[in-house]
């Protein structure tokens, strides 16, 4: 078979036959300037470098198994390169075989030792592996051999931190602002770690420099406040929020934060008219506002607390901003939560009319529909969904789904085919379903080998899709064929959920019509214990063909008798019950 290492072979030869061809013409040109060693060295490195591009240009074009042979092959020919070493790393460390990855890194680095791309490459593989000392070796190391790049002084802080060594990672930040001045990124990290230290003094002196440095942003006033909050120090909190107040009033952060302190000292009538007074207030932004109301409404729901409260705020929000899509959204979940399905309903509706070619609001729709079974406005919702987005799958799978329950078998195949042909499947599990659909269907319809090619294209995408492995093999008992293959088939699902009385059902017929009758009488009888109460018909008919060909006749007369009454076919079981009566007079 021609795959793609006869590929790599058959390049092996022309490079190698293309480089001895040079080399011997050249010795007979300067046969006193060029000796046969230095020939076959000029060979190797050509090879080299001909496979290092190759797989390069593999990697570029995403043909990543072909990359990473050619690669093998490149360490094959020189193990001491560092740039092969790398991309073998880099290869690795994406397959989540870490420990490989870290193993050609770390071989990297120590050939190419000042290398910053290769040490930062290091250093991040080492931090996911937890090793923090080897994080601080190559921070140091890489400070030392760059000092002007300043980034390094905050990883190596950082990495300092990590591995608990708190006031070297302050010594480090102390440099930092050397360089850059004061900065709130750096004076966060360095409030956190005088706070882990204990040292709290010197760490809400840090924000009182920020604060110092930019008098007139309420930000950090309300930053202080906060710290304070949560260092169970409300006093010093409130203070901070009214030097905010004195400067932007109107400041959501601000208003959040009060809240919050309302919240934390029990005041919550306060917090609730201090949200009003911002949500009715004309200064603020609509973003503020909602943002402010998405925290209330989580307030409200923490403390369990009614959520038709917010519908008065809701109601003031839409007359100040009738036509905000996001309101509409937000307001018809909060709806959803009141159990309004009616109402939230309407939201999504004009949700929808804004913002068709956003998913989300169809997806709303659908999520009340399925539960109340509520088929037409599921077909409705998904049709529509359908027009203003081909490409997003779920709409094809639940119309299909729709008038597969409604017994419009023929458009149910037909939505499932056109979601294939149109939808932007990238998940293999729900492509695999789609097929999965597909082979059912058209067994109900009679194509049997439509049925059974899309249940392998299923298989193919997904080995472990229970439904598809039990309908596959159970469709194949029935049609008598293949019994080995629908055997194991079965035995997967079996194996996954032993309780699954239908699963158990179809294995136990597949060893009845094998001719194993003992062992399939083991399982249907486990399938009808797991069953409960409700077994049925088609198990009970299932038990009494067994229990009969185990000379079982009473009893194979009794579970049929229990299938008719259960409503299975009425005729068949009559038939069965007269033929047991006859031989047994």
């Amino acid at each position: 078979m021609y795959n793609r290492y006869t590929k790599l072979f058959f390049l092996f030869l022309t490079i190698l036959i293309t480089s001895l061809t040079g080399s011997n013409f050249s010795l007979k040109a300067t046969e006193r300037e060029r000796t046969p060693e230095f020939t076959q060295r000029e060979a190797e490195r050509r090879k080299f470098d001909y496979f290092f591009y190759e797989a390069m240009n593999a990697k570029a074009l995403r043909r990543y198994d072909e990359a990473m042979d050619l690669l093998r092959y490149c360490y094959a020919l020189d193990s001491t390169n560092a740039n092969v070493l790398v991309e073998l790393g880099t290869f690795y460390n994406v397959l989540q075989e870490k420990e490989k990855a870290h193993h050609y890194l770390q071989r990297a680095v120590s050939l190419d030792p000042e290398n910053y791309y290769y040490n930062m490459m290091l250093a991040g593989l080492s931090k996911e592996l937890d090793r923090k000392q080897d994080v601080v070796d190559i921070y140091a190391t890489m400070y030392r051999l760059y000092p002007d790049k300043q980034e390094l002084l905050y990883e190596l802080a950082s990495a300092y931190a990590d591995n608990g060594e708190l006031q070297q990672a302050i010594d480090m930040l102390d440099r930092l602002e050397k360089s850059t001045g004061i900065t709130e990124m750096v004076t966060l990290n360095k409030f956190r770690y005088y706070s882990m230290l204990e040292q709290k003094e010197k760490a809400f002196n840090e924000i009182l420099q920020i604060i110092e440095k930019n008098p007139s942003n309420p930000a950090y006033q309300v930053l202080m406040g906060d710290l304070y909050l949560e260092d169970n120090q409300p006093e010093k909190a409130w203070e901070h929020y009214e030097k905010a107040d004195d400067i932007d009033p109107a400041f959501p952060a601000l208003i959040l934060s009060r809240i919050n302190y309302y919240e934390k000292n029990n005041r919550k009538e306060e917090a609730r008219l201090e949200l009003e007074k911002a949500i009715s207030s004309s200064s603020m932004e609509v973003e503020s506002k909602l943002q402010l109301l998405t925290r209330y409404l989580g307030i409200l729901q923490q403390d369990q607390q009614d959520l038709t409260e917010a519908n008065k705020l809701f109601e003031s929000l839409f007359r100040q901003y009738p036509n905000n899509s996001r309101l509409n959204m937000i307001y018809g979940n909060v709806l959803m939560l009141q159990n309004n399905k009616q109402g939230a309903m309407e939201q999504f509706q004009k949700y929808i009319a804004d913002q068709p070619g956003d998913p989300a609001g169809y997806e709303q729709i659908i999520r009340i529909a399925l539960p109340d079974e509520d088929m037409e406005t599921l077909k409705a919702v998904t049709t529509q969904g359908i027009r203003h987005i081909p490409q997003e799958p779920q709409f094809y799978y639940y119309l299909g789904a729709a008038n597969y329950q409604e017994g419009n078998y023929e458009e149910a195949l037909r939505v499932f085919k056109e979601g294939l042909e149109h939808a932007l499947i990238e998940n293999s599990l729900l492509k695999s379903d789609f097929y999965a659909q597909i082979g059912d269907l058209s067994y109900f319809l009679g194509r049997k080998e439509e049925a059974f090619s899309s249940y392998e294209k299923a298989l193919q995408l997904n080995p472990q899709n229970l439904p598809v492995l039990n309908n596959y093999s159970y469709y194949l008992s029935l049609e008598k064929r293949d019994l080995d293959k629908a055997e194991m088939m079965s035995g997967i699902t079996i194996k996954a959920e032993p309780m699954n009385p239908t699963y158990l059902d179809t294995y136990g017929w597949i060893l009845y019509e094998q001719g194993s009758y003992i062992m399939a009488k083991i399982y249907i009888e486990k399938a009808i214990t797991y069953s409960g109460e409700n077994p049925s018909a088609e198990v009970l008919e299932h038990y009494g063909d067994i229990l009969s060909k185990n000379g079982e006749k009473e009893k194979a007369v009794e579970q049929w008798v229990r299938a008719r009454e259960l409503g299975g076919d009425a005729e068949a079981l009559e038939r069965k019950i007269k033929t047991i009566n006859q031989t047994n007079p």
